[in-house]
């Protein structure tokens, strides 16, 4: 408690460990919006408190969330073990249907939700022509109860586990709840109604996975952190009514009204430029940078706030004080403000409106007058109550040497207040804060990155150009990131299958999940297998002939060297055969020369007849040159067909008499069984 000038604000205050505790203390708890009876666009319609209260216990997000993260996963490791291939509802015209109607139902929506967070704060925050305007700002964002005005807020006290406020004529409902009747803060302006409502839009929303599921696409590992995250995020701040939770609702409902729209118009395939895609990425992201930047601060923020300080002070008063007492004395110091008019006209009226409230009995009223001039009015005015009297006043003359009695006297005084009230308020914050870090973290660290890669530390003019290159980098850093450690739990859900499957089928695996390869030596457990039944199967069958091992052996072997013997000697005869027929091949192709040079000597003979008649050098004749050309060919096609002949005719090789078989074939031929 101070005596300042004026309301002062003091960041940097550390938060008390009884608002760090944890688990946090479940009182108070929440309170559904307020209802009047009548409709409002802040307050539409009343929720029970029961449903209220129920939607918002700890297990409904906790469950709804952890489904949603394994059941999206193994849906990724799905699509992909099938090719990433659309289902077959997503081919209907229903689904296409359905799909519009909730791009649409949640940008509508998402846009509502934003304007009406955006009027609750214009009803809460204080005009900034007000005195104290900047302190006033930061009480309507830190206390969400009660009516308007710095230090009018009710708050819940956890030691007393009671709601009240600073201001003694502030009074609180019939069951000891915030009345429902206040006006000027976020709880009753909006934000219990349209943020309970925006923390059960979360779990609608997985439906966008759904969809992307359906089409074969992959839910990447950002989109599915990002609605996990947001369920828990929403429930504790609505939980335990943390001030933080506003930005929340307002932020996140504006960028899901811009990215739905796009969502919708890309559903009718109409194209949209790629920036607008990449802008929607950056704000999400930057809404972490931002949200988690101001949720902290309210846990390093206090200030303080006007108090009516009651204090309990002496008056001399007559033994047999009446109404004609009084008023001669109101009278003699009407007078004798009135002659002090003219040189102090401000302290003298001052002075008579204190002096008659004392004497109506309200001591409060009458020690808040201030005394112009005077910096500490009640200070001023307190000695005289006390006893030290003025010679020459009226009323102090009238009152010297009477009883003392105790009266209560009010002084203003300012006492700091913190930010955060209770252990739950507190958790809500450090809950997003752990939620929107490691994004913030990574966000930060590729933005840097590439921030430094881009600039040039000698060239001017480019910080803007290159910031917003950083920032598209960073956020597509942040998502391969994550990415990646969804790819990784994917890999895990696959594993997890596998190994089910094999534990019902009754197959051993080891520890990642692939079938446990005890080995017998050199031989795999397959290869163990086929030769057990192999084994079987053999000693089955010497059975049925009655022969030991050793006769069955000794036949195998003169059966199988006298299949070698005829393939020897179906070896020879086949070399036989062909050393004969490429001898007379050879013999054929000689013949075929000698007669075909005959015939050429013939033709040859006959052309010279031809010659002889005419002079030397005259062409030959038609006839002679046919002839000529006829022997040629004619000893061509003789050559050729022998060597033909002696590489397909004669040198064939004769169909085997007794080819080499198997010794279960051998078998069969010698008793019509085998062995297997």
């Amino acid at each position: 408690m101070t005596l300042g000038a004026g309301p002062s604000l003091h960041p940097g205050d550390w938060p008390s460990r009884a608002v760090l505790k944890f688990p946090p203390d479940a009182a108070p708890p929440p309170i559904a919006n307020p209802w009047t009876g009548e409709s409002t666009f802040a307050n539409p319609f009343p929720i029970p408190q029961d449903i209220f209260q129920a939607a918002l216990s700890y297990k409904v997000p906790l469950a709804i969330a952890s489904v949603y993260a394994v059941t999206v996963t193994y849906f990724n490791w799905y699509n992909r073990q099938h090719g990433n291939k659309a289902w077959r509802i997503a081919k209907t015209r229903p689904f296409f249907v359905f799909v519009v109607f909730h791009n649409v139902f949640l940008a509508v929506y998402s846009a509502i939700t934003c304007v009406a967070m955006i009027l609750c704060l214009k009803h809460s925050f204080p005009h900034y022509t007000e005195a104290n305007a900047v302190v006033g700002t930061i009480d309507a964002l830190c206390k969400i109860h009660g009516p308007r005005g710095l230090g009018d807020a009710v708050t819940y006290q956890t030691d007393a586990n009671t709601w009240t406020s600073l201001n003694s004529n502030i009074t609180v409902g019939p069951a000891g709840l915030p009345d429902t009747t206040d006006v000027g803060r976020m709880w009753n302006e909006g934000l219990a109604f349209w943020g309970w409502w925006f923390y059960l839009s979360k779990f609608y929303e997985v439906l966008d996975t759904a969809i992307i599921l359906a089409k074969g696409k992959r839910s990447t590992t950002l989109q599915k952190y990002h609605h996990a995250g947001a369920m828990l995020s929403m429930w504790a701040g609505m939980r335990f009514m943390s001030p933080p939770i506003w930005m929340f609702v307002l932020v996140n409902s504006g960028i899901h009204a811009m990215m739905y729209t796009y969502y919708t118009v890309s559903a009718f395939r109409i194209r949209v430029p790629n920036v607008v895609k990449r802008t929607l990425t950056t704000l999400q992201i930057t809404q972490f940078l931002v949200g988690t930047t101001f949720a902290a601060m309210h846990l390093f923020i206090s200030y303080t706030v006007p108090v009516a300080v009651a204090y309990k002070v002496a008056e001399k008063v007559a033994p047999q004080l009446n109404t004609s007492t009084i008023a001669s004395a109101i009278t003699s110091a009407t007078d004798s403000a009135t002659l002090a008019l003219p040189t102090a006209t401000g302290v003298a009226v001052a002075f008579l409106r204190k002096l008659i409230y004392r004497a109506a009995g309200d001591e409060g009223l009458a020690e808040n007058i201030p005394v112009p001039g005077s910096p500490l009015p009640v200070h001023q005015q307190q000695h005289v109550v006390a006893g030290h009297a003025d010679p020459h006043h009226p009323v102090q003359n009238f009152f010297r040497h009477h009883d003392t009695v105790e009266r209560v006297v009010y002084r203003t005084e300012y006492q700091t207040v913190p930010c955060i009230d209770t252990s739950g308020q507190a958790f809500a914050v450090y809950l997003n804060i752990i939620y929107l870090t490691p994004l913030t973290l990574l966000f930060m660290r590729f933005f840097f990155k590439s921030y430094l890669r881009r600039t040039n530390p000698n060239a001017k003019h480019q910080s803007k150009h290159a910031i917003s290159k950083a920032a598209h980098d960073a956020s597509h850093g942040v998502e391969r990131e994550i990415e990646s450690l969804g790819q990784a739990a994917e890999d895990g859900i696959s594993s997890a299958v596998k190994r089910s499957k094999d534990a019902l089928r009754g197959r051993k695996v080891n520890a990642n999940g692939n079938a446990k390869d005890e080995r017998h030596g050199s031989m795999s457990p397959a290869n163990k297998k086929f030769l057990d039944n192999v084994n079987k199967k053999v000693s089955q069958r010497l059975q049925e002939l009655d022969e030991g091992a050793e006769a069955t052996v000794k036949k195998a072997k003169e059966m199988a060297k006298n299949v070698v013997g005829k393939a020897e000697e179906t070896k020879e005869n086949v070399e036989g055969q062909y050393q004969e027929g490429k001898e007379k091949a050879k013999q054929e192709s000689q013949k075929a020369n000698d007669s075909a040079k005959q015939e050429v000597k013939k033709d040859s003979g006959n052309v010279k007849e031809e010659q002889s008649g005419s002079r030397p050098g005259t062409p030959l004749t038609p006839q002679s040159k046919k002839a000529k050309q006829r022997a040629n060919k004619k000893a061509r096609e003789q050559s050729e067909k022998s060597e033909e002949q002696l590489d397909n005719e004669w040198v064939q090789k004769p169909e085997r008499e007794a080819e080499p078989k198997d010794l279960n074939n051998t078998l069969e031929k010698r008793d019509g069984k085998g062995l297997f």
